[in-house]
Order: C-alpha cells, then structure tokens, then sequence
C-alpha cells in the first residue's frame, strides 16, 4: 500500500525511546488522509503520541466503503525499499501487481506478503467486476538492517493457522499465537492476528510480556482490558502483559499487532525506510529517474511520482517519552 499524502512529513521511528515497559492503555484517534478517488483510510501509525509497535511501523484501515459505482481501491505502481506491506481484508477483493511480475488477488483473511528488501514497486488495485464492499487494512513491518537489503519477493497465503476460544477465533496473520505461527516470513519476533469475536463473549488472549502490543478495532462494539476501542480507533498496550483480556458487546472484529521492540532507530518517508535521510534522498532520486525499482506492468495508468523531500535534513536520534 501506498502513502499518498503530497505532503509526506519524515518521521523518526523506533528505539527504545518509545517503548513503555509496562502496561499501559493508551488510545489513538486516527488521521483521515485521501487514498485515490474514492478510497479514505484512517491511519493508525505513524500517529504524533506513537511511532511503532514491535516492528508494525505503519497501519491504514479503511472501509466499509460501498463501492458498487466506484472503481473502489485505485493504486498507481510505486515504490518501496526496508520494509515488508501486509494486505488484510475483511471484505472485498485486492489485485497485487509488482515489478517481479507477481500477479495475484487478494481475498478476505488471506495474506498478501510483499517484502520490499532493497526495492520493489507495485500497483493495487478493486479488480473491474468486484464486490460492493471493501473494508480492510494495510500494514508495514520494518526490516532489521541485517536483512533491509534482502532480495525482493511476494508470498500469497490462503490458508492460515488458528486459535479458538468458546466465542474467539484467532487467524494468525504473521508470527506466533499461543503456538501457533504464520507461514508467511518474518526478520524479527511479532505477532499479527485478526481476532472475531461473538457478542457476549469473554475471554483472556495469552500474550508474551516482552513484547509490546496494540488493538486495532476493526468493526463492532468491544472493550480491551476494559477500554471500549470504537471500529478505526487502536489502543497501545504497552509491555509487561502475559494476558489481555476481551469482551465483545456485538459480534467485533480486532486486530492484535505485537513484537519485541524494535531495536534500531529509522526514518521513514513517503513509501521508504532507511537510516538516514540520505537513504531517502537515494531512494526517490532512483524512482524518478533509475532502475532500481524496475517496471510494473499491466496497470492502465501512469506510475506515482514521488512528492518533494523537505527541505530540512532529519537523522535518526534517540527519543525519550
């Protein structure tokens, strides 16, 4: 997925100088920022009171959107280097190009994987006969350096392991879950789980206390260790926590994103993660005019051109809260 905004601002993103070491129940309210004609997401990550979680650096959630009229999700082919992007929908369908000449649609509670390493670029689009609605999220997962030039690949996967509870299934997305691990790849310990839950339903989601956690609230009414998390809202846990526990007041859809915190300090621009904002200016210089990021082929439109970098120069440098 791409980041849209003309006006793509530098952040500086993990350290320990983020991270809370204790629980914590710290609530985010959404940005709204315009994706294409007629998609609007509510983004999660990177928010001004909280840079990342575990390695999870960016999260969009979008829809329901009523698309039965509209071309629905239009994303020109773009770039992106130091990351992996997570495609995870609840409903409707997502067509994935790329410039390894990966072709593939992405349907709900499957993974679409594309890990960027060095460079990559890929389109996104609603295919021409779609469902009415479209309701999902887009996530990104930072690379450790050791592994931030890694080949290019695209992993699909249709079927993935579960946990259930009386009320609960768990779909694990990426990583572990009470035992139970993802097949799609992963650089450094996290956890990535869509949660349906029941009305009525209680329960306790058993956790691991050295990572640091987040709730995305993707449809219906419930309470996270008993904070209500209203759907495209997400509450920041914290570390410390063995259990989280849940009720769900209407049938509700979450997602639970985790890992060990993310060690290395990063800045992030537009659709790129590197260490430095010269890797940035290197990397949009390449887009604009080079090869790097090669040629995706089959959408029916022009490829995204990147916004201006700011004027002032931004390195990574410790934070404290």
């Amino acid at each position: 997925m791409s980041n849209l905004d003309r006006q793509a601002a530098v952040n500086v993103c993990g350290g320990r100088g983020f991270v809370v070491a204790e629980p914590v129940r710290e609530l985010l309210s959404p940005r709204r920022v315009q994706l294409g004609e007629s998609t609007e997401v509510r983004r999660l990550l990177p928010n001004l009171g909280r840079r990342m979680v575990g390695a999870w650096a960016f999260v969009d959630h979008y829809g329901p959107d009523d698309i039965a009229d509209e071309p629905g999700m239009q994303v020109p082919p773009h770039p992106h280097m130091g990351l992996q992007t997570v495609s995870w929908l609840h409903e409707g369908e997502v067509l994935h190009r790329d410039s390894l000449g990966s072709l593939q649609t992405v349907r709900p509670r499957e993974l679409g994987l594309m890990t960027s390493g060095r460079a990559i670029s890929h389109s996104e689009e609603s295919p021409k006969s779609h469902a009415r609605f479209l309701h999902g999220a887009q996530l990104w997962v930072a690379l450790p350096d050791a592994h931030r030039q890694v080949e290019p690949h695209f992993q699909h996967h249709a079927d993935l392991p579960t946990v259930t509870a009386p009320g609960l299934t768990a779909t694990v997305i990426l990583g572990t879950l009470d035992g139970a691990t993802s097949p799609g790849t992963t650089y450094t310990p996290l956890t990535g789980a869509d949660l349906s839950l029941t009305r009525g339903t209680r329960t306790r989601l058993p956790l691991e206390p050295d990572f640091e956690y987040a709730v995305l609230s993707m449809s219906g009414e419930a309470e996270v260790d008993g904070v209500p998390v209203l759907p495209g809202s997400m509450l920041y846990l914290g570390c410390g926590r063995s259990e989280l526990p849940l009720h769900a007041q209407s049938d509700a859809g979450l997602m639970l994103l985790g890992g060990e915190p993310f060690e290395e300090e990063i800045v992030m621009w537009w659709n790129f993660i590197g260490r430095s904002t010269e890797d940035i200016a290197q990397a949009r210089e390449e887009w604009m005019t080079g090869t790097r990021f090669g040629t995706v082929h089959g959408f029916e439109g022009a490829r995204l051109p990147a916004p201006a970098l700011p004027p002032t120069p931004l390195k990574p440098r410790g934070r404290t809260r």
